[in-house]
């Protein structure tokens, strides 16, 4: 059995492991960076770590989240930490191995950050890779060191 999180970001719902999960926090304190990618919000300090937001919306549509009552989903990848802006965190939900199923669409290059889909009885999900997500995103590398430089300059 596997254990996502369940969350909304566009109007569509989307599941991201819970062993990458660090934690979900309201969206508060983010400070902007500029001359970043639009999808990138800023920076936040989550348990005193420095973490970037990325705005899942802006990363899936190409459309900004409304940022009242947004939550930060903080999660762990092969390359950083990172914080998700999503509308809603909704619940974990656990289900069979066999319910996971890959499509032919997760071959095509912009959306080879899903893992795959969960079919449940009433509902279907698409499950994120935040590995594979955070290693696509456009101008990481800038951001990391962006991220690191900063860490360095407060200590």
């Amino acid at each position: 059995m596997a254990k996502v999180i369940v969350f909304h970001a566009g109007k569509e719902e989307y599941a991201l492991p819970v062993d990458t999960i660090v934690s979900i926090e309201k969206s508060e304190g983010i400070n902007p960076i500029p001359h970043l990618p639009s999808f990138v919000l800023g920076v936040t300090k989550v348990r005193g770590e420095l973490i970037p937001v990325f705005d899942l919306a802006e990363i899936l549509y190409s459309s900004s989240l409304d940022r009242t009552d947004a939550f930060l989903i903080v999660v762990k990848s092969e390359i950083m930490t990172i914080g998700l802006l999503v509308k809603e965190a909704k619940e974990i939900l656990e289900f069979s191995d066999a319910a996971l199923t890959e499509v032919g669409l997760l071959a095509y290059g912009k959306a080879d950050y899903f893992s795959g889909i969960i079919n449940l009885e009433d509902r279907m999900l698409t499950e994120i890779d935040p590995d594979r997500l955070v290693a696509g995103l456009k101008g990481i590398t800038e951001i990391q060191t962006y991220v690191t430089e900063q860490e360095v300059q407060s200590n």
